[in-house]
């Protein structure tokens, strides 16, 4: 698995924890849900203002959503 998806997979699964569907966190941060999809889907990189709001917002560090240990 490259760094990409695995990224993408912890988003989705930390979204899914908190109970979030993509339409309520694409809301929250401000994004359409299709770039969340996208992101979810591994297909498009989160630049890192992205990831840090991701974090605020699942109440995560953001290394949570980066490391590969995870």
């Amino acid at each position: 698995m490259d760094k990409l998806s695995a990224v993408a997979q912890r988003i989705r699964a930390f979204r899914k924890l908190k109970g979030y569907t993509q339409n309520e966190l694409a809301e929250k941060l401000d994004i359409s849900i299709s770039v969340l999809g996208s992101i979810e889907r591994g297909t498009r990189k989160p630049d890192p203002r992205i990831i840090r709001k991701i974090s605020e917002v699942l109440g995560i560090a953001p290394e949570e959503l980066i490391s590969a240990s995870r």
